[in-house]
C-alpha cells in the first residue's frame, strides 16, 4: 500500500478548491433548497474501473465544511476498484457535503485517473525490470498530489522540482557550450547528496557525458536500436533513462531494451479522469 501524503500537505490545496468553488457567497443553490439542519448519506462510487487515489481529499473536502461529517473507506489509495464499486460512505450535514461535492469529484477523479494511466504502463513492462516514472508536466498547484497518484498506480517519483536534482537539459548544454563541459560544471558545484542527469540526444553525446561520471543519462528519443547500444556502451556506469513520445503501445519494446527507467509525461498531462460519481442513499 503507498504510504498516504498527511493531511496537512492535502489540506491547503483542498481548502484552495473550495474557495474558488464556493466564491463569495458560498452554494446559493444548496441555501434556497436544502433546510439547514439537513443530514445527508450518500456514497462514491466508480463509474468505471480503475485504480483508486484521492480519497483523503474527499474527506478533507467535507469536514472542512462540517467538522462532524462522518467519512468511511471502503476501499484504499492504490487498490484496483470494479465499474460500480463503492470507495467510500460518507454522513453529513447536506449543505456541507453538497457544497464539497464537486471539490470531492474533481480531485478524486483526478488522482485516480493518473493512478489508473500509471497502473496500465507499469503492467505493460512487467517482468522487464525498468521502472515507470513521472516528469514534472504536472498540474501547477498540484504536483504533491499527482505525483502521489502516480505511487498508487504502481510508478516513481521523478524529481519533485528545479531545487532537489540537477538535470541538464538540450538548453543548458546550449549555453555551457558542450554536454561535457555542462556536466563538469555541474559536479563541481553538487553536494554529495545531489544527483547529476543529463540529456543526450545522441550515441556521441552520450560517448561525452560518461567521460564526466553522470549519475543519470536520459536518452531522449531515441530509436530501439540506439536505446540497446547505450546500454551496451553504458555499460552500468550510470542509470539509463529513456524518455520521449513514449506510449502504451511503445513501452514494452522500450523496456526490453535494457534502460533501467522510462519517464512518461502523459501519466499526469494526459490521464483522463477516471469517472466516479456520489450518490444519495
Amino acid at each position: 500500500m503507498t504510504e498516504p501524503l498527511p493531511d496537512l500537505l492535502i489540506a491547503p490545496l483542498v481548502q484552495a478548491a473550495l474557495t474558488e468553488d464556493l466564491g463569495r457567497a458560498g452554494d446559493v443553490t444548496s441555501q434556497a433548497c436544502v433546510p439547514a439542519d439537513t443530514r445527508l448519506r450518500a456514497v462514491f462510487v466508480a463509474r468505471r474501473a480503475g485504480v483508486v487515489s484521492g480519497l483523503a481529499c474527499a474527506r478533507l473536502a467535507i469536514t472542512a465544511l462540517d467538522p462532524s461529517a462522518d467519512f468511511k473507506a471502503v476501499a484504499d489509495d492504490g487498490t484496483r476498484i470494479g465499474a460500480g464499486e463503492k470507495l467510500a460512505w460518507v454522513d453529513a450535514n447536506a449543505r456541507a457535503l453538497l457544497a464539497a461535492e464537486r471539490v470531492s469529484l474533481n480531485l478524486l477523479g483526478r488522482l485516480s485517473g493518473v493512478a489508473t494511466l500509471t497502473r496500465a504502463y507499469v503492467e505493460a513492462i512487467e517482468g522487464s525490470g525498468a521502472l515507470i516514472a513521472d516528469t514534472r508536466k504536472t498540474t501547477p498547484g498540484l504536483r504533491a498530489l499527482e505525483k502521489y497518484a502516480v505511487r498508487c498506480g504502481g510508478g516513481i517519483n521523478h524529481r519533485f522540482g528545479l531545487d532537489d536534482a540537477i538535470l541538464i537539459k538540450d538548453n543548458h548544454i546550449a549555453a555551457c557550450g558542450s554536454v561535457g563541459e555542462a556536466v563538469r560544471r555541474a559536479k563541481a558545484a553538487a553536494g554529495h547528496l545531489m544527483k547529476v542527469e543529463v540529456e543526450v540526444d545522441g550515441l556521441d553525446q552520450l560517448e561525452e557525458a560518461l567521460k564526466y561520471g553522470p549519475d543519470v543519462v536520459l536518452l531522449d528519443n531515441f530509436s530501439l536500436d540506439d536505446l540497446t547500444e547505450a546500454v551496451r556502451r553504458a555499460a552500468g556506469r550510470a542509470v539509463l533513462e529513456a524518455s520521449g513520445g513514449v506510449t502504451l503501445e511503445t513501452v514494452r519494446a522500450i523496456a526490453q531494451t535494457g534502460v533501467d527507467v522510462i519517464s512518461v509525461g502523459a501519466l499526469t498531462h494526459s490521464a483522463s479522469v477516471l469517472d466516479i460519481g456520489l450518490d444519495a442513499v
